[in-house]
């Protein structure tokens, strides 16, 4: 029998408590609670994971306005802190539980991140990552780091996340200028040279030069080496981010080419 005053409302002024609200008839819920329980076992120092069957606990879901299941919610010190509904891959219940429950490794890691010296931030990440293997984010970030200067490391350290998890198309993204970098492509055309051209200036940290030799190859064959002046224009708009400068100088300028 569930004590929910003392299982998460007392128990969560000790360690965060997890509240996974869902019921047997459940699909999406039979999705997360493996997810969920897997993740309370490996983190057991940081959270408690609590199941709360809906069915069985009808005036307890009515208390917490639950509307729809699976519905996450996170207790600490007797008030709820954060929550989510719906099934929810590893990868961004990891993300929800560093964002409310920040573990010493996402502390250090957020500082390396924020390191602005380049070689400085990826020795941290070396060491970080001969301690934390199996980090997804701390893979990410050496990745973006190194795709230009060590292309086959880059797709190595993507290489195991999945289509469902939240990295994925960042890892579309570095893996679509990894095979830039690898590529041997044709001089004798015009699209080759241009992207031949956007492949050094990117060895050469020369992100403009780079963007506008891809614009020129999209406008010269699109199509080229399987659309890779389209994905890797894409890779470096979205890798950049939509306030950089150069996505906001050259993004329209592109998309008028594509289109």
């Amino acid at each position: 029998m569930l004590n929910f005053q003392k299982q998460v409302l007392e128990a969560s002024h000790e360690k965060p408590v997890l509240v996974d609200f869902w019921a047997a008839w459940c699909g999406p819920c039979r999705m997360l609670t493996p997810v969920l329980e897997r993740l309370s076992e490996e983190q057991k120092d940081r959270w408690e994971l609590v199941k709360i069957n809906t069915e069985e606990e009808e005036e307890l879901a009515r208390e917490y306005g639950i509307r729809s299941i699976p519905n996450v919610k996170l207790f600490h010190n007797g008030e709820i802190i954060g929550e989510f509904t719906g099934a929810k891959p590893r990868g961004q219940v990891m993300e929800f539980l560093d964002k409310y429950i920040p573990s010493a490794a996402a502390k250090e890691l957020q500082a390396i991140v924020a390191q602005q010296d380049e070689n400085v931030k990826e020795e941290q990440l070396r060491n970080f990552l001969a301690s934390n293997p199996e980090n997804t984010n701390a893979k990410l970030t050496l990745a973006k780091l190194v795709v230009f200067s060590h292309p086959q490391e880059a797709i190595e350290l993507t290489s195991e996340i999945q289509m469902e998890d939240a990295e994925h198309d960042t890892t579309v993204d570095l893996q679509a200028l990894a095979e830039l970098m690898q590529s041997t492509l044709e001089n004798v055309s015009v699209t080759g040279k241009h992207m031949n051209a956007a492949k050094h200036a990117l060895l050469q940290k020369d992100e403009e030069t780079a963007i506008q030799k891809i614009i020129e190859a999209t406008m010269a064959d699109k199509h080229y080496a399987n659309d890779l002046p389209r994905r890797t224009a894409i890779a470096l708009f979205r890798l950049w981010g939509r306030e950089h400068p150069l996505t906001q100088a050259y993004r329209r300028r592109f998309d008028m080419v594509l289109y």
